[in-house]
């Protein structure tokens, strides 16, 4: 095994790798681990983390939609996204800089995950009591701002968790995280949908700017969960860093080397490494920011949407995500990485489909189903797949780098979808956003060669 493998895990996992491979864990076992105290604390966290990215991206879309705003403007505005994206830029305060008081108090990671919490609460406010129809750069900048709370938040989450367990076991992290996302995401998708529905007052055909009000203010305070969480659960063990006596130090060591760790580690392979994670969701990522205008422009209603979409889907996901999670442990990760990735794709295939059925809840369970089983299957693989090559030492920022990639390229590219909408249409652009994922299968291909050439050398090692 050579530094420079790209699928090697880092130095300090380096005991478990072996162990891993020489003994897999049985089913019940397998189970088991979704019952341990750090996968029960991902669950409640993972809801913090997955309630504000609909209501800055996906449902604000729908809420956009039914306000009259073009699907070109609504494409645009999904570069709020773009705050994911970006986030390693400040990564590496979350992962070295104290907040004055509160990292005494609840320690660093607890910290910054509250302060994060703080800013979407403030941000979910302000969109609450904002008008699209009205005047739309004021929803803009609180969505930005919930947005980037919620970036921050991901950041200090994504160190908690890799900190919380050893390398077997994040793949059940990310799968117990994934669940808690995926139950936020029923509330903020379907919830929100259901008390904006109820909300009305005028005529359900008719535009209600109070109904979304009402609704968003109540998500806000369901942030509350995050709260408590943070508030009773204990600091993860991390390993101290020494105090530096300079500015420049402290970049030095705050900002320059984790990356410098990263492609140190990995060498020339680390572009392959990074190509792969900013190619794998582009598919979904791209075609998921015009799904809430297509179900609008489908005649779909909030009712049915909450129901299909956002409860039943969800389910479907969360389905999807413990079937990842369980095969990861038992075939490994790369196996599971490329079956998500197939399946992701060939999913799309099915909004073309949809498109030219009209208004049919049956083919939208159908889609529905098959879309969200893989996505969950792809997401538990591809987080546990990120967090295996991260550095513990730097693991807010490395893993704030791998994630930005992931969604860097298909935020922006999904910033034009609405164009592409309104150039050929649905069923074509569907079409499109599958295609798009197929070169992210020989890269995964590649990956995996690299994976067998680690197995074998610690195989030899051994004997």
């Amino acid at each position: 095994m050579t530094s420079s493998d790209p699928t090697a895990p880092p130095p300090v996992a380096s005991t478990t790798t072996v162990s891993t491979i020489a003994a897999k864990p049985g089913w019940i076992a397998a189970f088991k681990v979704y019952l341990e105290p750090p996968s029960l604390r991902m669950l409640a966290l993972g809801f913090s983390a997955g309630l504000p990215l609909l209501l800055v991206l996906g449902t604000l879309s729908f809420w956009l939609r039914e306000a009259g705003v073009n699907r070109s403007t609504i494409g645009y505005l999904s570069w709020v996204g773009l705050a994911y994206g970006f986030k390693w830029c400040w990564a590496p305060l979350v992962d070295r800089l104290p907040i004055p008081l509160l990292t005494r108090l609840l320690g660093r990671r607890r910290s910054w995950l509250l302060l994060a919490q703080l800013m979407v609460v403030c941000g979910l406010v302000g969109m609450a009591f904002s008008d699209p129809k009205i005047a739309l750069m004021p929803i803009v900048w609180f969505a930005l701002l919930a947005a980037f709370g919620s970036a921050t938040q991901d950041i200090a989450l994504d160190a908690f968790r890799i900190e919380s367990a050893d390398v077997d076991r994040q793949a059940a992290l990310a799968a117990a995280y994934q669940t808690g996302y995926r139950l936020a995401m029923i509330w903020a998708g379907a919830g929100v949908l259901w008390i904006a529905a109820r909300a009305e007052v005028a005529n359900p055909a008719n535009y209600d700017p109070n109904s979304w009000r009402v609704a968003y203010l109540v998500m806000a305070g369901s942030m509350i969960v995050g709260f408590v969480t943070v508030m009773f659960t204990n600091e993860p063990a991390a390993r101290p860093y020494a105090p530096s006596r300079n500015m420049g130090e402290w970049l030095q060591t705050a900002l320059i080397d984790p990356f410098a760790d990263f492609f140190k580690r990995y060498g020339w392979n680390a572009l392959l490494v990074l190509a792969l994670i900013a190619t794998y969701r582009v598919s979904d990522i791209v075609m998921g920011i015009m799904a809430n205008p297509f179900y609008v422009d489908m005649g779909y209603s909030k009712d049915e949407v909450a129901e299909v979409v956002k409860i039943y889907g969800i389910v479907m996901t969360l389905v999807g995500t413990f079937i990842g999670g369980v095969l990861s442990l038992r075939y490994g990760v790369m196996r599971i990485l490329f079956l998500g990735a197939v399946l992701s794709a060939a999913s799309n295939l099915l909004f073309s489909w949809l498109s030219v059925r009209g208004h049919d809840v049956t083919a939208l369970k159908i889609v529905i189903s098959a879309d969200n089983i893989s996505s969950g299957i792809a997401s538990s693989a591809f987080i546990a797949y990120m967090s295996s090559l991260t550095n513990v030492s730097y693991s807010a920022t490395q893993y704030a780098l791998l994630s930005s990639m992931m969604l860097l390229l298909p935020k922006w590219l999904a910033g034009f979808s609405g164009v592409a909408v309104d150039t050929v249409g649905y069923n074509v652009f569907f079409i499109g956003t599958a295609l798009i994922g197929v070169p992210v299968l020989l890269l995964i291909w590649i990956a995996s060669r690299r994976l067998q050439h680690q197995q074998l050398s610690a195989e030899t090692a051994v004997t």
